[in-house]
């Protein structure tokens, strides 16, 4: 009795084509794995970022010294500290140059930080789409590899004198190789891409509430005079 073809064997034995469309996937895995773990470890980072600053934020500390200690790191701020500074800032613009007027100082701030957090947006969710383009096309890449490889099983198959199941099995069992790849690929890339999508929305209404925060403290301060 032959023992049955290790995963290996059966890989090796592919066509060239399949092989190509499984390291295909299986360098498309790899990526997203260390997608991953790089977005999982970053955003843990950004969390722990937000808490801090909001501790000191609130600690009572005077803004405009806050402001200033910010100012002499400007090049190694975090996301809300770029958004406090870019907000306070043009507060602080606005009263040197006389404007007294609370909602066009409150419009001005507001746009300072609007656009300070929307580079923030885009900074927290870079290299989603990738995952988010391997977890919809994973399946389909492994599904034609396994189409083309069981398509090749029984043309060889045509070609035997006696056909019997033995003889197209390990054919078959190749291309079925590539489907399993692309699930292996597919299924982690939509788990992280799901997970990390909602985990930006939610640090992005934390942004959003400081600057709710931020404002509503610049206009009482603007309205006291």
């Amino acid at each position: 009795m032959t023992q049955p073809a290790s995963i290996l064997e059966l890989i090796a034995g592919a066509s060239f084509l399949v092989q190509a469309v499984m390291a295909i996937l299986l360098l498309a895995s790899l990526a997203s794995w260390v997608l991953i773990f790089q977005r999982w470890f970053g955003l843990n980072r950004v969390q722990g970022e937000i808490d801090d600053f909001e501790d000191e934020f609130w600690s009572g500390i005077d803004l405009a010294e806050l402001n200033s200690e910010l100012a002499e790191r400007e090049d190694e701020l975090t996301g809300i500290e770029t958004a406090f500074a870019a907000g306070f800032g043009e507060y602080q613009r606005l009263s040197a140059a006389g404007t007294t007027d609370p909602d066009a100082v409150m419009q001005f701030v507001q746009r300072a930080m609007r656009v300070a957090l929307t580079h923030e947006e885009e900074r927290l969710g870079r290299h989603l789409p990738f995952l988010a383009t391997v977890g919809s096309t994973s399946v389909y890449v492994g599904l034609f590899g396994t189409v083309w490889g069981i398509m090749n099983a029984f043309r060889n198959v045509a070609t035997m004198t006696q056909a019997t199941l033995a003889a197209v099995a390990p054919g078959i069992s190749e291309a079925l190789i590539a489907t399993a790849m692309g699930l292996f690929a597919a299924i982690p890339a939509v788990i992280g891409y799901n997970r990390f999508a909602a985990r930006v929305e939610v640090l992005m209404k934390r942004y959003e509430a400081f600057a709710d925060e931020l404002t509503s403290i610049l206009h009482r301060t603007v309205v006291a005079g």
